[in-house]
Order: C-alpha cells, then sequence, then structure tokens
C-alpha cells in the first residue's frame, strides 16, 4: 500500500509539474505529459517495472475520450462522414501499410513481418491527436475534421488487422519468449472455441446490445439512480457505462474504444448527454495524463543511445512516409491551406494501438521479439515528436494569415434543422440558446479569426460565406427548416434572405436588422421574422423606467408588449410606402404615413394602460 501511494505521488507530481510549464511555452500538455515521463523514468529510475501494467490501465482514457467524442456525434452526422471513413481512412490505412511494407522488405524483413509492420505503423495516435486538436480549437476546421475521420477509420480498422496476424505467424519464431507471457496474460473471451459464423453471430449481438442499451435502457437506468438523489452515484452510473460497454467489447474481441464511441453515438440525442459530459470529463483527463506520462517513461534510452542515428532515421522515414502518404490524399480530397498541413503533420506519428499490435504480434509469433522492441522504441519517439509537429503548423498557419492567403471554405458533413449565417456576438447567443434546448444548427460565417477564436471554445463553426449558392447548399438550405440571418453586412443580409427565399420559398427567415432602413429590405426580400439590433434592449430599458416611474410589473409589461406589436404594425405598413432611392425625410407619402401612425401609436397605447387600470381596479372591489 506504501509502495502504491509513493509512486501515485510521483505521477502526479510530475505532471502538477511539467504541464503548466510546457503550456505556458505553447508547447501544449501532451508535451509536458511525456517530458515528465521522460524525467521520472529512464532519466532518474523514480518509476520503473510498473509502467507497462499501468500504461493498460491509463489506455481506459482513451477508451473515455473516444466515449465522449461519440456523444458530439448525432447518427446523422456520423453517417455524413461516411464518405471521409470510408475512402479517406480506409485509402489512408492501406497506401500507408503499403508504403511502409515496401520500406520494410528493402531494409531485408520478410513478406509477413514486413506486412504487420506496415499495419502496425499505418495507425497513428487518436490521444495525442484528438487532445491536441481539442486543446488549439481546431476539431471544427476541415483538416481537423479529416483527421478525426481518419482516426476514427483507424480505430474500425484494427478489429480485421487482430484478424489478419495470426495468419502471419511463423511457427517456433518468439519460442521460449513469450508462451508463458502469452498465457499469464490470458483474458475471458465470449467467442473463444467458437466456429466463424458463431463469432459473427456474437459480435453482432453485443455491438445490437450496445445500441438497443442506450436507446431503452438509459433513461430508466437515470431515473431509477434520480430516486436515490445522491450525486456521486451518477458518476458510478456514467463509469459503469463506459468500463461495462468496454468490457464487452474485449469479451467479443472488439477495439473497446471503438464500442464507446458507437455507444456515445447512440446517447447524442439522450437528455442525459450532458450530464454524462460532465461526469467522465475529470476521469478522461486524468487518464489520459497518465497514459502519455507512461509513454514517455517507458522509453528504452539504453536501446536508443546503443543504435541512436539508425533508430532515429527509422522514426523520421516512417513518419516521412506517413507524411508524404497524407499530403497526396489531402490534394485528392481537396484539402487545401493551412488545413492540408494540419491533416498532414497531426497523422505523422504512430499511435498508441502500435504498443498493442506490436504486443499481439510477438505472442502469435509473427515480428521476433528483438525487432519488436525497436519498433516499440519508433512508435514512442514519432508520439513524442508529434507535439512538436503541431507548433510546425502553428508557424505555417501564421505565415498563411501573414500573406493574406485565402481560406477555401470548409466541407459541411452534417446539417441541422437551422441554419445561422453569421457568428458574431448576435448569433453566439441564437446558437447558444438552439443547442441549450436541444435543437442542432448548422453555423456559417466567414470571419476566420472569430470562428478559430469561437472553436478554442468548443463551437463547430464552419468557414465559408453564406452568401455563395454552393456553400448554402452545402448547409443544407434544401433541407433546413428555418434561416437566421445575423450578418453584419446589410447587404450581404439582404442578398443572402433573396437567395434563399428563391431557393426555398416555403422556408422560415428570421434576420437580424440594424435600423428600420434595413428592416424594410429585409422585409421586401422575404424575411418573416426581423429582429432590430438595439429594439428588444430598448424596450427592456423602457420598461424598468416605467416601473421605477410607479407601474406595476405587470403594467409595465403590458406596455412593453403593447409598444412591440403596434411598432411591427406600423414598420409594416411603412415599408408598403418606403422607397430606397428617395431619404426617408424627403419621402412626403412616407412622413404622412409616419404622422398619422405615430398619432395613433400613442392614443392606442395611453387606451391599453387605462384599460389595464380600470380592470384592475375592478377585480380590487370584487
Amino acid at each position: 500500500m506504501e509502495s502504491f501511494l509513493f509512486q501515485a505521488s510521483i505521477y502526479l507530481a510530475a505532471s502538477v509539474v511539467a504541464v503548466p510549464i510546457a503550456k505556458q511555452l505553447g508547447l501544449g500538455s501532451v508535451l509536458g505529459y511525456l517530458i515528465a515521463g521522460i524525467v521520472i523514468g529512464p532519466l532518474t529510475g523514480l518509476v520503473g517495472s510498473e509502467t507497462q501494467s499501468l500504461q493498460h490501465f491509463a489506455e481506459f482514457g482513451v477508451v473515455m475520450m473516444l466515449f465522449l467524442v461519440g456523444l458530439e456525434l448525432e447518427p446523422a452526422a456520423l453517417w455524413g462522414m461516411r464518405h471521409r471513413l470510408i475512402g479517406l481512412g480506409g485509402l489512408q490505412i492501406g497506401l500507408t501499410t503499403a508504403a511502409i511494407m515496401g520500406g520494410a522488405m528493402l531494409l531485408g524483413l520478410p513478406l509477413s513481418i514486413a506486412l504487420a509492420v506496415g499495419l502496425t505503423f499505418s495507425l497513428s495516435s487518436t490521444a495525442i491527436v484528438l487532445q491536441t486538436l481539442n486543446e488549439k480549437g481546431l476539431m471544427g476546421s476541415n483538416g481537423g475534421r479529416s483527421a478525426f475521420s481518419v482516426l476514427l477509420s483507424q480505430d474500425i480498422g484494427v478489429i480485421p488487422m487482430l484478424a489478419l496476424v495470426p495468419l502471419l505467424a511463423i511457427h517456433g519464431l518468439n519460442s521460449g519468449h513469450g508462451d508463458a507471457d502469452h498465457g499469464a496474460e490470458a483474458t475471458m473471451s465470449l467467442v473463444e472455441g467458437l466456429p466463424g459464423w458463431g463469432v459473427t453471430l456474437v459480435t453482432i449481438a453485443a455491438v445490437g446490445a450496445v445500441i438497443l442499451g442506450g436507446i431503452y435502457l438509459t433513461r430508466p437506468l437515470f431515473k431509477y439512480i434520480h430516486s436515490a438523489n445522491l450525486r456521486e452515484l451518477y458518476t458510478a452510473v456514467a463509469l459503469l457505462i463506459v468500463v461495462g460497454i468496454a468490457s464487452l467489447m474485449i469479451l467479443v474481441g472488439l477495439s473497446p474504444a471503438l464500442g464507446t464511441f458507437l455507444a456515445g453515438v447512440v446517447l447524442a440525442n439522450s437528455e442525459f448527454r450532458h450530464e454524462l459530459e460532465a461526469d467522465i470529463e475529470p476521469f478522461k483527463g486524468l487518464l489520459l495524463g497518465l497514459f502519455f506520462i507512461t509513454v514517455g517513461a517507458g522509453i528504452n534510452f539504453t536501446l536508443l543511445f546503443g543504435d541512436f542515428a539508425y533508430i532515429i532515421g527509422l522514426t523520421v522515414a516512417v513518419m516521412s512516409i506517413k507524411a508524404f502518404v497524407l499530403l497526396c490524399l489531402a490534394q485528392v480530397f481537396k484539402i487545401r491551406g493551412r488545413d492540408r498541413w494540419l491533416f498532414t503533420l497531426s497523422l505523422a506519428q504512430a499511435g498508441e494501438f502500435g504498443f498493442v499490435m506490436l504486443s499481439f504480434t510477438v505472442q502469435q509469433d509473427v515480428i521476433p521479439r528483438e525487432l519488436s522492441e525497436t519498433l516499440l522504441l519508433v512508435v514512442a519517439l514519432s508520439m513524442l515528436l508529434t507535439p512538436l509537429l503541431f507548433i510546425a503548423y502553428d508557424q505555417i498557419s501564421k505565415r498563411f494569415n501573414d500573406a493574406g492567403t485565402t481560406q477555401d471554405p470548409d466541407d459541411i458533413e452534417s446539417q441541422g434543422k437551422v441554419i445561422i449565417a453569421g457568428v458574431g456576438r448576435f448569433g453566439q447567443v441564437v446558437a447558444r440558446m438552439l443547442q441549450g434546448s436541444g435543437f442542432s444548427s448548422t453555423v456559417l460565417d466567414h470571419d476566420l479569426e472569430i470562428i478559430n477564436i469561437l472553436r478554442t471554445f468548443g463551437f463547430t463553426v464552419f468557414f465559408g460565406d453564406p452568401t455563395r449558392p454552393e456553400l448554402l447548399h452545402s448547409a443544407g438550405i434544401m433541407e433546413a427548416d428555418i434561416l437566421v440571418v445575423t450578418l453584419d453586412e446589410p447587404d450581404a443580409a439582404v442578398a443572402l434572405v433573396k437567395l434563399a427565399r428563391r431557393e426555398r420559398p416555403d422556408i422560415h427567415i428570421v434576420a437580424r436588422a440594424k435600423d428600420r432602413d434595413e428592416v424594410y429590405k429585409l422585409y421586401r426580400a422575404g424575411a418573416n421574422d426581423i429582429v432590430r439590433e438595439m429594439f428588444d434592449s430598448s424596450l427592456r430599458a423602457g420598461r424598468y423606467t416605467l416601473e421605477a416611474l410607479g407601474l406595476t410589473d405587470y403594467e409595465a409589461h403590458t406596455q412593453e408588449r403593447a409598444y412591440y406589436n403596434l411598432d411591427r404594425k406600423l414598420l409594416r405598413e411603412m415599408a408598403d410606402v418606403w422607397d430606397p432611392d428617395i431619404p426617408n425625410h424627403k419621402n412626403a407619402p412616407l412622413v404622412e404615413k409616419a404622422k398619422a401612425l405615430s398619432d395613433e401609436f400613442m392614443i392606442e397605447m395611453s387606451t391599453i394602460l387605462e384599460e389595464r387600470r380600470n380592470k384592475g381596479e375592478k377585480q380590487k372591489k370584487s
């Protein structure tokens, strides 16, 4: 017990010291954790043999992270990604495997070993990439979403890879080394000894149980927990869902990360989604940090310095091959500008599943144990270099800004019932209110600086000019129910309303206006509801003033609503005589209409207040 507490103190102290320093230096938290692991492991020897077993535990951080990612993706959004998952992700795995396999064969490795090496290095680090993309607010960018699609394809691809590896076995390759270990690590299995059709049925049943359980059992479970009125039970049930699903996936031979991702997608529309996120997030962050520390602590510096040039050369070669393949795919799939470099540099490393693959290939007599130790070092070093690649991307991105390079619009892979064009202060309030009420929306803007800031805070915003017909169609204008126009430029807002009304005569358009003239223009362009920028806040100020003058809350509220309704009526009638080519004060019909309506306006306001007071007096007497 004392030894466990001492080791835990070392890991926690290392992260507390190293990560804030790394963040202040602009290196990111991932590199901070990796450096902390190197310091307490190879450099000082404060931790040792327990690192590998601890790493298996810490891998649950990756599982939890993919569960949280799944919660952010509705099934419709995942279906919208199918082309990238199959095309972009599938090609990345296939081409990278072929290229690295060819390089391994040139170094003298047999075909079966070279193929296993290629499969291992075709995988990238889900943990590092997603963590860093989220930290830097890049997940919503085209490059970030493309990287996520490839990572998800890789997680799915691990399943057939693990099925293929035993077919590459070389009998007696690691005899006398790995059999005992393999037996010691044997785990329960629901599919062991079953024929192929039996394995398929059990696997489908497990996936079906996860989907149906997420749909039908979550609500009764949370209602039951709610009856106890204990906050910690919500955390317990959130952990139970993640750990239980991960365990089930392991029992049927599937990736636990893939299983929990699927569960997250199923629960994305659940009313308990935000509760689950809040309960899982702290555990995810802590376990991911622990995982990165174990990667750093597990680097074998003795082996590294024993053949330094060769191992560094292998690491650079693997990352270069992956980067070249990714760069070619970015060109084919039209990922341009800084997004191309984000996509390429973020996925150029090997990943944590590489540790799993190498361990499995040794157990199955596919890769010699001595070679696996070198390859494990290459995997760890490539992960260690990844934060530096993100720093390189930051510098490249700055050059794009300095050069004034135009950014291509994002590919919009998911559409909501509402399209919000413009995400300044006005549009942000609308988007947040919709999100908090459980409605999805597709948010567009053409100010890249604002988009990057909002992405830092976790908002999904797509870059592009909403007034362009092709982007509006990509955002789902033909399927959406409502278009909310909150653009800053009046002419652009009017043009967008006209375009949307022409493309979709039946769509409901809510538009923001800065003044009365813009109201008239938007009204004629076809907007259904028009909100003047300062109108509602001015109404509230007027109501507060009336209350301070002695009106009751109810009377002041009645006057506020009366003013609102009468003003809307006045604007509609004046819009009929408004002429954009004549200044308002020189437009005689408009001036006469305004005077007449203004007199009616004041009389009706006074009448409404008097009627309200008389009604109140009668109620008091009765």
